[in-house]
């Protein structure tokens, strides 16, 4: 009787990169790591290394003929005996491996720079980094053992069309393995093993390279070849992200993607992956996994065919360097194979295209530099060829901003934000990709720079990429990094005030709840930025008499847009002097105008036309004047107030006429305003609008102040960073130093009160339909018009059942007849919420009360007032 053998372990791949086997404490770190997966999966462990940081590059010059090609292989086996040291090995350990380095400049092939000996000359880093590595976890004790990536991955036959260079320094390799050659491979008796990335056997018997990106790839090829559990890629950053994260901050790690996206984000720019490496795994079958060297802890980036499909937006990249040819015929039209002519001229420059546009006369292809070989000469006789036959325009350089995710088509309608943001901008070429995976937009390089964050930012405030989805999205960089700076804990979760709201609760609702100290609290913080002379509240946000007065104390003066908001300054405050009031009208009757004036208060005006209808209203006062500079920014489209498209401010190219009409009526313009959009964070946006002003101001010559509106954004959600006060306090007292001449005014209102006010509102159903669970309010549209109007996201909390671990979601809808009639989706309460809970809308106490209605002939909200300290 046989006694069954028990199965061989199967196999884990490790690769790591040039950054993670530089250094000694990250060897020790890949030790820990091979000899804990080996142990913890019952597994055993293949590792698979780059060359140290920086060595293929100077190979890459040797093999390219560099004149000091000696000295850079001196400095080479210099660096790699001082790494040897480092790790208390002996100088022998490499001495076979250096004198094959030093042996290739001498070879008869150099001078020739065969291609066979290019493949010998950049083959040795990563053999001289596994030596290196084998040699040292050996000397740590680990059972390793060291193996030539050339007897076992073999370099696939050459392809049509594939040039001598490609057939030997950018190979394909076989993937798929029989029993007899993992029996073999399974026949090496250490149980972890070390190997080289980016090098395989040619079919000659030589060296063939895997390209740039080649250790990614070999891995996947060893995953694959072995059937491995995983193939883990351990690398310098966490995973792939959402955006680059050095460019975008609040990028989120993609902890779960599948085969097809990541191969999309990997090839539209996503570095830390090479997209080569994805297909053998997917065809095999094999999870693959990124993760971070320094941070094994952090989850990292999955890579599967078994998650839930996730529709939206998961990442946004950028690509720069991308050449556009744009041929335009009359000739092409409905003629037979014009395109095959047309693409038989690039294949035969070499060159590969990557996205197309076309139309009834053009055609528009795009060129990527990291797929070609693109250079002046190449493309000046592209176009000689190709003039033969069409008019040609090369377009360069370019960017190619892509959005990479499943459902790209049914998205569309959440990308109007991003529509806008292109629609300002020249845009040359869109193409969708017609597997539904992405969407591409080309314009000229500089108008990319800084669009990245505000795209990335607009993709999550539409909902087109699904941040709450756990099962992709994780942490963002910041936090991460340990940069993110949190916002403060909210003054309605101090035990007391929460007592204090339910208390109210107990009462009528809807009603909202204002904490004053909140608000004196936002006005000092305010009042701390010296480079700001004069600081307004604009009281349209919330006008409660209470506001008004606490504001006023705190020194700051009040801004109207109505005269009701006049006559509500002056009820409330009755000793405020007019010239703390400020009167910033649009479109208001003309009456309005002549009785602010007739009370003394500082009238902004934005057109010139009043002066020229109504002169004796304005003739001899002093006016401040609202420019619109010809551009507007802030978190939504219809706060936007710049532009052509905007409403409100003169025209900067009639600024002249208003000067003339002014002097014609002795109207001395002592101010200047503008006001660009609200939710704006970006400190040179600031800077830019007080150096705008300035230059009109120096024009003018009478003018004292300048006005640089309000629209300070506040963290809507514990996801959101407070606005970085510090930093936008040096950016204005930068620009203030340039322009000392003039004071600077603010005009805030948000940030002094949203987050010290809250709706309060009374569950009155729990209700499910075909699986979406929505909690019904008796507040709607009518009491908080925000989100409706503005899709603004508000945090929303059960504070009858504050402290429940237990959440789920629940779409959050009120009583309004209106579809709009919706708080939010997707938000996190507890399971057991029930009718007749007290639920909290957070950071309501701008523009909520004073935008609320009786639609549906519903009673307008109550207003209490808090004062005690949290």
């Amino acid at each position: 009787m046989s006694i069954p053998t028990a199965p061989a372990p199967r196999w884990l791949v490790l690769k790591f990169g040039g950054t993670s086997v530089s250094a000694r404490a990250r060897w020790d770190n890949i030790g820990k790591l091979a000899a804990g997966r080996a142990r913890d999966h019952g597994a055993r462990v293949l590792v698979v290394v780059s060359a140290l940081s920086g060595v293929t590059n100077a190979l890459t010059a040797i093999a390219d003929g560099a004149a000091d090609s000696a000295e850079r292989v001196t400095q080479l086996q210099q660096r790699h005996l001082d790494f040897l040291n480092d790790l208390d090995l002996d100088a022998n350990v490499l001495d076979a491996r250096l004198a094959v380095l030093r042996g290739l400049l001498d070879d008869a092939r150099a001078s020739a720079r065969a291609l066979d000996w290019q493949a010998e000359v950049l083959a040795q880093g990563e053999l001289l980094s596994s030596t290196i590595g084998a040699a040292y976890l050996q000397s740590r004790g680990l059972d390793i053992g060291w193996m030539d990536a050339r007897d076992w991955l073999d370099a696939l036959p050459p392809q049509p069309n594939q040039s001598a260079w490609a057939q030997r320094l950018s190979v394909n390799c076989q993937w798929q393995a029989d029993t007899d050659w993992r029996a073999r491979f399974g026949e090496q008796s250490t149980q972890l093993l070390i190997t080289q990335g980016f090098i395989a056997r040619h079919g000659d018997g030589g060296t063939a390279i895997l390209g740039r990106g080649g250790s990614d790839t070999s891995a996947a090829y060893f995953g694959a070849l072995l059937g491995a559990r995983r193939v883990e890629i351990w690398t310098d950053v966490p995973g792939m992200f959402s955006a680059n994260p050095r460019e975008v901050p609040d990028a989120r790690l993609l902890t779960r993607l599948d085969y097809y996206e990541a191969q999309e984000i990997a090839t539209t720019g996503a570095k830390v992956l090479h997209p080569r490496s994805l297909r053998p795994c997917r065809n095999a079958g094999v999870p693959m996994a990124i993760l971070d060297t320094e941070r094994p802890a952090l989850p990292g980036t999955s890579i599967d065919d078994t998650a839930e499909p996730v529709p939206g937006v998961k990442a946004i990249s950028r690509r720069n360097g991308i050449v556009l040819v744009s041929m335009e015929s009359v000739a092409m039209w409905q003629q037979v194979g014009f395109l095959a002519d047309v693409f038989a001229l690039f294949k035969k420059h070499g060159l590969s295209v990557d996205l197309i546009g076309s139309a009834e006369t053009n055609v528009t292809v795009s060129l990527d530099p990291s797929e070609n070989l693109i250079n002046t000469d190449v493309l000046a006789r592209l176009s000689e060829d190709l003039a033969q036959v069409c008019r040609v325009k090369v377009i360069a350089p370019c960017a190619a901003i892509t959005l990479v995710g499943r459902g790209m088509r049914s998205l569309l309608h959440k990308l109007q934000d991003v529509w806008a943001m292109f629609g300002r901008e020249r845009v040359h070429l869109i193409s969708q990709s017609s597997n539904d995976l992405n969407l591409t937009f080309v314009v000229d390089e500089a108008v990319a720079d800084g669009m990245l964050p505000k795209l990335h930012a607009a993709l999550i405030d539409s909902g087109a990429m699904p941040v709450h989805e756990a099962s992709v999205f994780g942490p963002r960089w910041r936090e991460i990094e340990g940069t993110f700076r949190p916002r403060q804990t909210p003054w309605w979760r101090d035990a007391e005030q929460h007592e204090a709201l339910l208390t109210l609760a107990r009462g009528q609702t809807p009603r909202y709840a204002y904490h004053l100290p909140t608000v004196r609290e936002r006005a000092r913080q305010l009042a701390a930025v010296t480079a700001v002379d004069r600081r307004y509240y604009a009281i349209k946000a919330n006008s409660h008499p209470a506001i008004l007065r606490a504001l006023v104390e705190e020194g700051f003066g009040l801004e109207c847009v109505s005269l009701g908001e006049v006559e509500r300054v002056f009820a409330a405050v009755p000793a405020l002097s007019p010239e703390r009031v400020l009167f910033t009208p649009s479109f208001a009757p003309i009456d309005e105008y002549a009785a602010v004036l007739a009370l003394g208060v500082t009238v902004t005006v934005d057109n010139v036309e009043l002066l020229w209808r109504w002169p004796e209203v304005f003739r001899g006062h002093a006016l401040w004047l609202r420019v619109d500079l010809g551009h507007g920014d802030g978190h939504h489209e219809k706060v936007n107030t710049g532009g052509k498209e905007a409403k409100f401010g003169l025209s900067a190219q009639r600024v002249d006429e208003f000067i003339e009409a002014a002097r014609a009526l002795q109207v001395r313009i002592t101010g200047l305003h503008a006001h660009l959009g609200s939710g704006i964070e970006t400190v040179g946006h600031w800077q830019e609008v007080v150096d705008e002003l300035a230059g009109f101001a120096r024009r003018i010559g009478s003018v004292e102040v300048l006005d640089i509106g309000g629209g300070l954004p506040i963290p809507y959600s514990d996801d959101d960073e407070p606005f970085d006060l510090d930093a936008w306090a040096q950016g204005l007292a930068q620009i203030k130093a340039v322009h000392p001449a003039f004071e600077l005014a603010i005009e805030p209102g948000r940030f002094l009160v949203a987050e010290a006010g809250v709706l309060l509102a009374r569950c009155t159903q729990v209700v499910e339909k075909d699986g979406v669970l929505r909690v019904g309010l008796d507040a709607g549209m009518n009491a908080l018009l925000r989100p409706a109007l503005y899709d603004a996201w508000h945090d929303i909390h059960n504070l009858s059942r504050l402290g429940d671990a237990a959440l789920r979601d629940f779409d959050v809808v009120g009583p309004i007849c209106e579809s709009s009639d919706v708080f939010g989706h997707r938000v996190k309460l507890p399971v057991v919420t029930a009718p007749d809970d007290v639920l909290l809308i957070a950071d309501a106490g701008a523009y909520g009360f004073s935008m609320a209605s009786a639609y549906n002939l519903r009673d307008l909200p109550e207003e209490d007032i808090l004062v005690g300290e949290p």
